[in-house]
């Protein structure tokens, strides 16, 4: 009971921070570069990069048109930042199809819907000031998650990290570690079953949920293209939302 009444807390506490965030989708060179050198100052800090002159991390991954790089502003001030891919298709490019072919190739040639999270970053500052700014940052991965329909969430991240988010989200591993480049640490692959968890997590985390409008904005088209992409995407071309019967109601505490 202490526990549940805890959690409670800790949600309306969140729900009330967001008022003061937005979600930016980054299309323009400009809030892509702010995006690049977060990253750069996030990864070089623990040691995931080497230095360059430029201070900046991008890679490949950033411009496929199935894309999106979303900045996470706090008072107007970018705080954190998370990339997604989606993909339903071995012909749509996701991160971590390479190192972690024998989970993901199956699932996608089974049609399924697979939202990718990658380089979720975060200015230290902010870190430090607010400690649950991670699972502020990981809600747009839950937006994507309801407005594409998908059935399976990825992201990969370090052997200790594993207990957070099991704690967090019941994430499950699915790989041993392995080389993730251009990272030069050593990676686990971790999933969330969209359908079967997304209830629960949502009745833990009521922030979590959006509205239909929110999630038209952010991902009505990618930070790579000028059109919308969600029948591209997805295996049909109608919105497969789903969930429990209020789930297009926005966040409440």
């Amino acid at each position: 009971m202490l526990e549940q009444q805890e959690t409670s807390a800790f949600a309306r506490r969140i729900a009330k921070f967001l008022e003061r965030v937005e979600y930016r989708r980054a299309d323009s060179p400009r809030d892509k570069e702010a995006i690049y050198r977060l990253r750069y100052e996030a990864y070089s800090r623990e040691g995931y990069i080497d230095a360059n002159a430029k201070r900046i991390f991008s890679d490949p991954g950033d411009d496929h048109l199935n894309a999106w790089l979303v900045g996470i502003y706090i008072d107007g001030v970018l705080a954190s930042s998370i990339r997604l891919h989606i993909a339903s298709r071995t012909d749509q490019f996701l991160p971590d199809t390479s190192p972690f072919s024998d989970y993901i190739v199956p699932r996608l040639e089974a049609g399924n819907v697979i939202v990718d999270a990658s380089r979720q970053t975060s200015r230290f500052e902010f870190t430090r000031a607010y400690p649950f700014l991670p699972l502020v940052t990981m809600r747009s991965g839950f937006l994507a998650m309801e407005y594409f329909g998908a059935d399976i969430m990825i992201g990969t991240c370090r052997a200790e990290y594993q207990p957070a988010f099991r704690r967090l989200f019941g994430s499950r591993t699915c790989s041993d570690e392995r080389p993730y480049p251009p990272l030069n640490r050593l990676h686990v692959l971790m999933t969330y079953d969209c359908k079967a968890q997304w209830t629960d997590t949502r009745q833990r985390y009521p922030f979590l949920a959006s509205a239909p409008q929110e999630r038209r904005a952010l991902f009505g088209r990618s930070s790579n293209a000028s059109h919308e992409g969600h029948g591209e995407l997805t295996p049909s071309s109608s919105a497969r939302e789903f969930g429990t019967k209020d789930s297009s109601t926005t966040y409440a505490a």
